[in-house]
């Protein structure tokens, strides 16, 4: 059955999540220091404000992931 080998596929990208994570510590550090000035004072996070960190971040792990295949 085809839909399992997607369920496989998932479940090891998510394993191998501590270790994207941690190839891109800096970028991570910059958007929650982002979300974190944002959010001070109890204001709500509005969509795209961190944008630009979040899609830095977004890359980082898609580079790690490319970088180290299974």
């Amino acid at each position: 059955m085809s839909g399992s080998n997607v369920w496989h596929r998932s479940r090891e990208k998510l394993r191998r999540f501590p270790e994207f994570f941690a190839q891109c510590a800096e970028e991570a550090a910059v958007y929650g220091k982002c979300v974190a000035a944002t959010t001070t004072n109890k204001q709500e996070l509005k969509k795209d404000h961190c944008a630009k960190e979040f899609a830095a971040l977004k890359t980082c792990f898609a580079n790690a992931a490319k970088k180290n295949p299974k």
